[in-house]
């Protein structure tokens, strides 16, 4: 699922997700919980204000270096 992320920029442009929209909500980034690198993306396991696990993607490989929901996984009802 493709979707919109906002970034921290601190040292280096895209350091981390700071927030992220789904479906026309936002979701604010609790806490970075993983990262981890491949040849064409960075991913993210995070913790949004929902209280739910996300595993968010950049495909670092593309011009647009576009942005996608690999998995999420519900905590709270």
């Amino acid at each position: 699922m493709k979707l919109t992320v906002e970034c921290y920029s601190g040292r280096k442009a895209d350091e981390r997700p700071v927030r992220f929209w789904l479906g026309g909500r936002q979701c604010e980034v609790e806490t970075v919980l993983d990262q981890w690198y491949d040849p064409e993306s960075i991913s993210y396991k995070v913790r949004a204000d929902d209280g739910n696990l996300y595993i968010l993607r950049q495909q670092t490989s593309t011009p647009d270096r576009r942005w996608d929901l690999v998995s999420f996984r519900r905590i709270r009802a």
